[in-house]
């Protein structure tokens, strides 16, 4: 166990030794399995995306706080846990504390995850969708610390792009104020989680794994920046739900959301599953997909970044 002020890192030993030996190196967030998607999809895609990254050639950590611990990596018993236990908290950077504080369990958000690798030496995230501007956000200043998060620490974030049923256009340009470096793999479009298209521009193309990782060492190694890199790498296309098709009914799903008032943590898990429910589980499907392709793509380019470093 690794002590830290304010707390500790229980990284596991197979993530420790990775680590130690600046072997590449995959962090996964938790919050996905916990309010991302029902029981026992979550469990069976948590399993199934750390042996993608095995697969591709990286050690996968699963990232959580249990019984007010940090952990860096996930044995399968804790995997089930978080999947099933009523009190799993979502965590974001600023509940950290709590969570240690009162020895509770936490799921971590893209911020908390990025906190936490970064903590423990790990440079390459794989996640599903980040965070943003809500929707009517200029009433409701409802804007994600994911943003703030990945313009303080230096991780990379793979996702499929800002989630759908977010403000895509503003959610750019405040990462662009934040001075958050964001491309995208392989396409000239920016995707929209669902979809590979958003009707916005990619704001910097990288094509695979290899510039990724050299864009990589050019920002933290050459220049020292220390800020995060948001990586959009779009659903494969035998996978995305049509933004033409998606777009009616995150709209609708918006509306019910202003119906019932609903705000805050709520709004992120009522929304994606208000769409899995209007999409017959279509959506479920693309989600699994998605994150699977980009666990894969970050382990690659994780590949990439260690034999730079």
């Amino acid at each position: 166990m690794t002590a830290l002020p304010g707390g500790t890192l229980d990284v596991l030993p197979e993530v420790a030794e990775a680590l130690a030996e600046g072997r590449p190196v995959v962090a996964l967030e938790s919050t996905i399995i916990s309010h991302g998607m029902p029981y026992p999809t979550n469990v069976a895609m948590a399993a199934e995306v750390e042996a993608i990254v095995r697969a591709n050639g990286a050690v996968p950590a699963t990232i959580a706080v249990l019984d007010g611990v940090c952990r860096i990596g996930l044995a399968p018993e804790s995997l089930e846990l978080l999947a099933t236990h009523p009190e799993v908290h979502k965590a974001t950077t600023r509940d950290l504390p709590w969570l240690l504080a009162t020895r509770r369990h936490g799921a971590t958000t893209v911020a908390a995850t990025m906190k936490l690798a970064a903590l423990a030496g790990i440079r390459t995230f794989a996640t599903g969708g980040i965070g943003g501007v809500h929707r009517g956000a200029a009433a409701t200043m409802d804007i994600s610390a994911d943003l703030t998060e990945m313009s303080v620490t230096p991780v990379a974030v793979v996702s499929a792009g800002i989630k759908s049923i977010l403000d895509i256009g503003l959610t750019l340009e405040r990462l662009e104020t934040l001075g958050v470096p964001v491309v995208v793999n392989g396409s000239d479009d920016f995707p929209s989680f669902y979809s590979r298209v958003s009707g916005f521009p990619a704001p910097r193309r990288l094509d695979g794994p290899a510039e990724i990782a050299a864009f990589m060492h050019a920002a933290w190694s050459t220049l020292g920046l220390g800020v995060g890199i948001s990586i959009a790498n779009p659903i494969p296309a035998a996978d995305e739900i049509p933004a033409s098709e998606i777009d009616d009914v995150i709209a609708e799903a918006l509306a019910e959301l202003d119906a019932r008032g609903i705000v805050g943590q709520d709004v992120t898990p009522f929304l994606l599953g208000r769409v899995v429910e209007s999409t017959g589980g279509r959506s479920l499907v693309a989600n699994v997909a998605l994150v699977q392709h980009n666990a894969a793509v970050a382990a690659q380019i994780a590949v990439a970044h260690a034999a730079l470093t």
